[in-house]
């Protein structure tokens, strides 16, 4: 194999890699592949999702999410600025804090929000 040939491959892969580990590294706000470390924001930073309940622990952020995902509603639970808030889309609010005000049939009560 030609002595060029030989130099120039390895260079034109390696040209490559630097262009493609510069694109996919670019701290250019909303054009990097890697993601960012979350960041806590409001109960209200979070798009068309809404705060629903505040679960006091992570026990009864499961159960409470339990109940809503029984029911067939989306939910998720976020860490705010405020604490732990279990939140939904809006269509689904009013009969998710219908739900969770419901007393339940292991005993626990309503979390508010």
């Amino acid at each position: 194999m030609d002595p060029v040939v030989q130099l120039a491959v390895p260079v034109v892969l390696l040209v490559v890699l630097v262009l493609l580990l510069r694109w996919t590294w670019t701290p250019r706000r909303g054009r990097s592949l890697v993601a960012r470390t979350p960041r806590r924001g409001d109960p209200g930073e979070y798009g068309l999702l809404v705060p629903v309940a505040a679960p006091a622990d992570a026990a009864e952020s499961v159960r409470l999410t339990a109940v809503l995902e029984s029911a067939g509603i989306r939910c998720t639970v976020v860490d705010t600025t405020q604490g732990p808030r279990l939140m939904v889309w809006p269509d689904s609010a009013a009969s998710a804090r219908r739900l969770l005000r419901e007393p339940q049939k292991d005993g626990g009560g309503p979390a508010g929000c």
